[in-house]
């Protein structure tokens, strides 16, 4: 037989005080003398009595707990999301525990497990749904369970119409085309699928051509096609834009997967970086700086965009779109002067 589960009786039997007494030493209230408390917690702590903190919380209305889910490409595991999503959910998780949450995390695929009811559920107090825009079917759901009062943000997604986070896209644009050009790069082109469910790749092609045009010079765009990996569809772009005789002597991608698969290819056909071309990404990927040569890269400050997603699921009707600050990291892949 299983041992049985120590009670706030038991702790008011050994402590010599009523039940009342030990709920409110417990709960922390001003009535219970220190001495008092200091008995009632000794009491406790020697029969192995806990609070069940879960079951108080949903006395007060609240679980104590967010829910994270992040969306792998379909047919795809937990082991194969882009380590940026990890990053990401790794701040969200930090940014939950500071305000005094657990979080619920879950990986989602295909249509057999997708799940967004955690409030409904009593589970947890609000969503936070991150991962890839590839998964179309996984986005439609949780666009399905959009009503009034109901606590969710999305990272990045593929609707404008959701409560989102994002990227200061276009400012990374703007801060490629200016980091190039001041590395004596005078031609960039931009590596990227301007027309995909990833609307961060179509708002980084915006910054860089108005950075492109506030310097005077013609935007030039190599478009990927969807692959297995970024790093494929980066690596069969810059395939393509080499044996078309591509001119620009800089690219800028949409992400440093894109941008790691492209410098594959680049050295593969002995193609120098930096000198022949400048190469930069988006992420900071820790493999962005492993690689040979190390990635120049922009991204988003990870700390703030897990307190961003975060605060905005208790904005209180706030629906404003959340802009995250980037940074530009240079490296060793545009160090030409």
């Amino acid at each position: 037989m299983s041992k049985r589960r120590p009670t706030s009786i038991d702790v008011a039997e050994r402590a010599g005080v009523s039940q009342s007494t030990v709920s409110r030493a417990l709960a922390g209230s001003e009535v219970i003398t220190e001495a008092t408390r200091a008995r009632v917690l000794r009491a406790a702590e020697e029969i192995g009595y806990f609070v069940d903190e879960r079951a108080a919380r949903l006395r007060r209305g609240s679980t104590g707990t967010l829910a994270v889910v992040v969306i792998c490409r379909p047919g795809q595991t937990a082991a194969d999301i882009n380590p940026f999503s990890y990053m990401l959910l790794g701040s969200v998780c930090l940014a939950a525990s500071e305000r005094g949450f657990e979080t619920l995390v879950s990986f989602q695929a295909g249509d057999e497990n997708f799940f967004g009811h955690y409030e409904e559920r009593g589970w947890a107090d609000g969503l936070v749904v991150i991962g890839t825009t590839t998964n179309r079917a996984a986005w439609d759901y949780f666009r399905g369970l959009e009503r009034e009062g109901r606590r969710v943000v999305y990272w990045g997604g593929p609707f404008d119409d959701l409560e989102w986070v994002r990227s200061d896209n276009v400012a990374a644009g703007r801060m490629a085309v200016e980091h190039l050009l001041a590395q004596g790069y005078r031609a960039p082109c931009f590596l990227g699928a301007i027309d995909s469910p990833q609307h961060q790749f179509a708002e980084r092609y915006e910054g860089y051509c108005e950075g492109m045009r506030a310097a005077g010079l013609t935007p030039s765009l190599v478009v990927t096609q969807d692959g297995a990996t970024r790093e494929e569809e980066g690596r069969i772009a810059m395939a393509g834009w080499l044996e078309r005789g591509g001119q620009a002597d800089a690219v800028f991608a949409a992400c440093d997967a894109m941008a790691l698969g492209a410098l594959e290819e680049l050295a593969r056909r002995d193609v120098a970086v930096p000198r022949e071309i400048g190469l930069i990404g988006f992420d900071d990927l820790p493999a962005a700086r492993f690689a040979q040569p190390s990635l120049t890269t922009i991204a988003p400050d990870p700390a703030a965009a897990g307190s961003l997603l975060v605060d905005a699921l208790f904005a209180n009707g706030d629906d404003a779109p959340r802009r995250v600050p980037v940074s530009l990291t240079a490296r060793g892949s545009t160090a030409r002067s």
